[in-house]
């Protein structure tokens, strides 16, 4: 008779389970090397394949420096950092109550000066009344030794008092030279104090944005010291550089796209070459990588219309053709 017995299952060896379990971590891991490699390989691929900027640059305004041209006390100062303003507009005031008074005692000097002029005037005019009358007698004398009427001796008189007045007008002149060349020296100075007073004025130079204010009012300022920088932020230059080969590419007065970065996709502008510099120089070493600042590049310059985006110093890409 046949006894009912269980089948029993033989369980691996311990060390078979864990061979397995190798194999199929080491197979997971290998796929996922595969994956990514695939991923990156294609990620390079792809950016190898994206166009490229023909040149990369940063914006540049000319900025002007407004200084002080005059010395004294700031009485006021109208400005703001950021504020546009116009050609021409008077933004400040330095002190000019002492050139005022210079200018006063000046204009009160010359009065007197000049009233001695008066004087040496009159005298001259009195003496040439007399030559007038000499004059006449002179010739009435002439004509009558011209008919036998008068002598030599009475000729030689009229001729001598003539010259006696004459001579008295020209002594009279001389001696008011020196009050004239008073009186212009007085007026030159004059127009002096009248030049600083108008330079005391802060006048100012182009139409542009207040980049920096140095000054306060109720400061003491001096010849020379600054007060304000300004630059024409309407239009903009992107100073970017090409190799030698982009040089045949490119014309002064040219259209070209100009973009910057953005949130979503870059920001293009409608930029003018203006200027492209006679002379190679080596690549600056802040914009480009070790290997490209052996190369020589020209130096080209783009205007670039501002929308308000645009600021000094921000990069850009520029585009030969699109």
């Amino acid at each position: 008779m046949v006894k009912n017995s269980r089948i029993k299952y033989s369980t691996p060896p311990k060390h078979q389970i864990n061979i397995r379990a190798f194999v199929a971590k080491t197979l997971t891991m290998k796929t996922l090397y595969i994956l990514i490699s695939t991923f990156l390989l294609g990620s390079l691929l792809s950016c190898s394949n994206e166009e490229k900027a023909d040149a990369y640059g940063n914006f540049e305004a000319t900025e002007i420096m407004v200084s002080s041209e005059a010395n004294g006390k700031l009485e006021f100062f109208n400005l703001e950092e950021g504020e546009v303003l116009e050609k021409g507009a008077v933004v400040g005031l330095v002190d000019t109550l002492q050139l005022y008074l210079n200018k006063q005692q000046l204009l009160a000097s010359k009065e007197t000066v000049a009233s001695k002029s008066d004087g040496v005037w009159s005298q001259v005019s009195v003496l040439n009344q007399q030559l007038e009358t000499a004059k006449t007698e002179q010739q009435r004398i002439q004509n009558m030794f011209n008919d036998n009427a008068a002598t030599q001796r009475q000729l030689d008189q009229t001729n001598s008092q003539v010259n006696v007045l004459e001579k008295q007008i020209e002594n009279v002149e001389t001696q008011n030279a020196p009050i004239v060349n008073e009186v212009k020296a007085m007026e030159a100075k004059v127009a002096q104090i009248n030049d600083q007073i108008t330079k005391s004025k802060i006048t100012n130079p182009i139409a542009g944005t207040v980049l920096t204010k140095f000054a306060e009012p109720g400061e003491i300022v001096s010849f020379g010291k600054p007060l304000y920088k300004i630059a024409n932020m309407e239009e903009m230059t992107l100073r970017v550089y090409l190799s030698e080969l982009q040089l045949s590419n490119i014309n002064i007065g040219q259209k070209v796209s100009v973009k910057i970065d953005s949130e979503e996709e870059m920001k293009a502008y409608e930029g003018i070459i203006s200027w492209v510099s006679a002379s190679a120089e080596f690549t600056p070493k802040i914009i480009q990588t070790k290997e490209e600042r052996v190369n020589l590049v020209y130096a080209v310059k783009v205007t670039v219309k501002n929308d308000g985006s645009l600021k000094i110093g921000m990069p850009a890409e520029m585009w030969i053709s699109e």
